[in-house]
């Protein structure tokens, strides 16, 4: 039987932030398991942890939706980071993922890690599209500081500035839209939309991914990251914002993102998280497959 453990990624209180499920050691596990177990456990990420292939580094980590296997994602990374800490290890960590290995910090309780990945502008979708996506008015999608725009710093998103907080609430994402935009800007995960507005150095923030299984992310450290760099760059100036997201379904989050002016851009993305489940996998086979609790 495998172990696992579950958090609650970028918030301080249990049942908030973003679920996270990590298997601590998943040296037994079937490859062919990874992507059913990920499902089974349905959060919108699940990690596995392998031994390091360069033994400088902590650990590898795997990272997969529901439905696929991602490079990068950042509340997995948080998440994995804490979740090792609280199983024994000491000091700073350096995580190998998709993406290249990542550097881990803690102060206190609060954890980080800074990713320094170039900042690929992907697509500039229509904003008459990604409104209908949402199934807000075109005319508050705000402009002035970048257009509607596919990027990424390892998992892609399209970013999308509204003009206030009561126009985010109301999102309510069209699925025969996104699926338009997925069949036009394909990339990574299926037009998953990052909406925000922004207040001097606060942002309020919603995620949707529904063709990957993912409603809405209440936390998205990923395209906190990729939305920090992409500030930096539009507006010449380094970042520090407050990112606070999952207000509207329940789980409130709150992540901080600091950038310098630098190429490429070097993102920290900092936040805390709770664990709140742990248990073990003693299914037999991948048609057979059930999680049991501790």
């Amino acid at each position: 039987m495998t172990n696992y453990v579950v958090y609650d990624v970028f918030t301080t209180q249990p049942f908030g932030g973003n679920q996270l499920a990590v298997v601590p050691d998943a040296r037994s596990l079937p490859e062919a398991d990874l992507q059913n177990i990920a499902r089974e456990f349905n959060f919108s990420e699940t990690t596995f942890v392998y031994p390091p292939a360069n033994p400088a580094h902590t650990a590898k980590v795997r990272i997969f939706t529901p439905t696929m296997e991602v490079p990068f994602a950042g509340h997995p990374t948080i998440g994995t980071a804490v979740a090792l800490r609280d199983l024994g290890h000491r000091g700073d960590l350096v995580l190998e993922l998709g993406v290249g290995p990542i550097p881990c910090r803690f102060d206190g309780e609060v954890a980080s890690f800074t990713t320094s990945a170039a900042l690929e502008r992907i697509s500039t979708p229509e904003p008459a599209l990604v409104a209908a996506c949402l199934g807000v008015p075109e005319s508050t999608i705000v402009n002035e500081t970048h257009v509607p725009i596919q990027a990424s710093l390892g998992l892609t998103f399209v970013f999308v500035e509204l003009s206030d907080r009561a126009t985010l609430a109301n999102c309510q994402p069209a699925i025969d839209a996104v699926r338009e935009g997925a069949r036009r800007y394909p990339a990574g995960l299926d037009f998953a939309i990052y909406a925000y507005c922004k207040t001097g150095d606060q942002v309020h923030a919603r995620m949707f991914a529904p063709l990957d299984q993912i409603p809405e992310d209440p936390a998205t450290g990923s395209a906190a990251a990729t939305l920090a760099a992409l500030l930096t760059e539009q507006l010449q100036s380094a970042q520090s914002i407050l990112i606070t997201q999952g207000e509207d379904m329940g789980r409130k989050s709150t992540i901080t993102a600091k950038t310098s002016l630098q190429s490429p851009v070097p993102v920290t993305i900092s936040g805390s998280a709770v664990p709140v489940m742990e248990g073990k996998l003693i299914y037999s086979s991948s048609s057979d497959l059930e999680t049991k609790g501790d």
